[in-house]
């Protein structure tokens, strides 16, 4: 079973600020303006209609968000539901709420009784983030089928709404339920002819509809799973595409969403990406050169897993891939890492960086908005992932070549483990927040945050971070009650 220890406090912030982010330029937040305008003077008794006051409302929460950010949506629509009844009625539209969760959260499937419920819970649990408010447990699961050591190392998490699905060196995907943290399935790859003794190591784990589960090991294949609580499906994960590592080298990394599927690749030159249609499962474009130099590394892959080469990530709303290089030593001369933006609706580059040095290739990682790129002195840039457009810069406190340098992000913050320290800053700002009160002895081999959570593999250990926002429907009931 799983230990836990919980929080009912938070720890102060860091009065230092932006950690060297002082002068970042603030992006954008929220979406574009939906719904009716008007012109006209009305008179202060005159019934202002309900589509024009749920459009102002709407208007009011974007702005707020894009000046002073997300969490500040919703402290602008009280002000706006206090003005009279007539306002404060069209506080219960859930049309309204809707749209307000979709255009600040960024959420289109509905988990709570109503959307207000919805964006009541997003925006506490964006809150919990900030002051590093949490509950942390350790997960677990019967040993009893692992043959070597090895194959208790994960090398790769991937979350969704309901599940925490980790793949480990030995082939094995096993899924988490959030709600309880038990291990409810394990799914293993057909095996085929082994070229070295990792080349079943999981490159990657999608999920989507919080369903269906795709992964990819490190010789190529890519194996779904259309419903993971379905048993029979289980036992016997459909192939959908046989790796050819002669043809294609080693997938070194696996990503993607419902739509595109993307795998980088590192063996063999102009072969980099690979990219399938997610819903016909069919390829459709192999090309790029982003990993020629690193042929040699990603062929070691398949025998020495502290090698790492490069990583790809798809930014779900804007049709995108992020994909870098590390930074390394060939022939006694140094070889500086790229990073490439993908647009996959096109399959074309949209930006290729100019080679830059010290790039930390397990330190970038993408949002539906945004990504981060992290130096190994510590350097961040954030960019908007449509527009490219530079939105801040900071510094993460790690000394150069910090140890075991490793980041990820969700919708408003960018997390980052060295040295064992896990600190949070925020996206939009570059402004440090906090730092989790666990320090992970191991070095980190695999990390992940969504809105909600955030695991980790260190060593042989699985750690998860529960930021949920309470039982907003239960609060509200108690409320009216009292």
């Amino acid at each position: 079973m799983s230990s836990s220890s919980s929080s009912s406090s938070s720890p102060s912030e860091d009065s230092n600020g932006n950690g060297g982010g002082g002068g970042a330029r603030r992006r954008r937040a929220g979406g574009d303006y939906e719904g009716p305008s008007s012109s006209r003077r009305r008179a202060a008794n005159e019934v202002w209609p309900e589509p024009f006051l749920e459009a102002l409302a709407t208007q009011v929460a974007i702005d707020a968000a894009r000046s002073a950010g997300r969490l500040a949506a919703a402290a602008a629509l009280a002000n706006v539901f206090q003005v009279c009844s007539t306002w404060r009625a069209v506080s219960r539209s859930d049309l309204l709420w809707h749209r307000l969760t979709r255009l600040i959260w960024r959420r289109t499937q509905l988990r709570h009784a109503t959307w207000r419920h919805e964006f009541l819970y997003r925006h506490r649990t964006a809150h919990n983030f900030r002051t590093v408010r949490y509950s942390y447990y350790t997960l677990h699961f019967d040993h009893s089928d692992v043959e070597s050591p090895d194959g208790l190392t994960c090398r790769c998490l991937t979350l969704s709404d309901i599940h925490l699905a980790c793949g480990f060196v030995d082939g094995a995907v096993r899924l988490f339920d959030l709600a309880t943290r038990l291990h409810v399935a394990t799914f293993r790859p057909q095996y085929g002819h082994l070229l070295g003794q990792f080349s079943v190591a999981v490159s990657g784990i999608i999920i989507t509809d919080n369903t269906r589960l795709v992964f990819a090991t490190l010789d190529g294949d890519i194996h779904v799973i259309d419903d993971v609580n379905d048993p029979e499906q289980q036992q016997q994960p459909r192939r959908v595409h046989l790796g050819a590592v002669l043809d294609d080298g080693v997938l070194i990394d696996f990503s993607g969403c419902r739509r595109y599927w993307v795998g980088l690749y590192a063996g063999l030159a102009g072969r980099a990406f690979h990219i399938w249609n997610g819903q016909t499962e069919t390829l459709t474009f192999i090309g790029g050169s982003l990993t020629d130099q690193d042929a040699v590394f990603g062929w070691r892959m398949l025998t020495d897993l502290n090698v790492f080469v490069g990583r790809v990530r798809v930014s779900d709303g804007q049709n995108s891939a992020v994909a870098c290089t590390a930074t390394r030593i060939i022939d006694n001369t140094r070889v500086n890492g790229r990073v490439m933006v993908l647009d996959l609706t096109n399959e074309e580059v949209r930006l290729s960086e100019q080679p830059r040095r010290g790039i930390v290739a397990r330190s970038v990682d993408v949002s539906r908005e945004a990504y981060v790129i992290v130096d190994n002195r510590g350097r961040a840039i954030v960019r908007r992932v449509d527009t490219l457009e530079e939105v801040c810069r900071f510094n993460t406190m790690v000394v150069e070549g910090g140890g075991g340098m490793i980041g990820c992000m969700n919708l408003m913050y960018w997390l980052m483990c060295a040295d064992g320290a896990i600190r949070v800053w925020e996206v939009e700002g570059g402004i440090y927040r906090n730092m989790f009160r666990e320090r992970l002895a191991e070095e980190v081999n695999a990390f992940v945050a969504d809105d909600r959570h955030v695991a980790a593999s260190s060593g042989s250990t699985l750690h998860l971070w529960d930021f949920g926002g309470g039982d907003v429907e239960v609060e509200e009931e108690e409320e009216e009650e009292a």
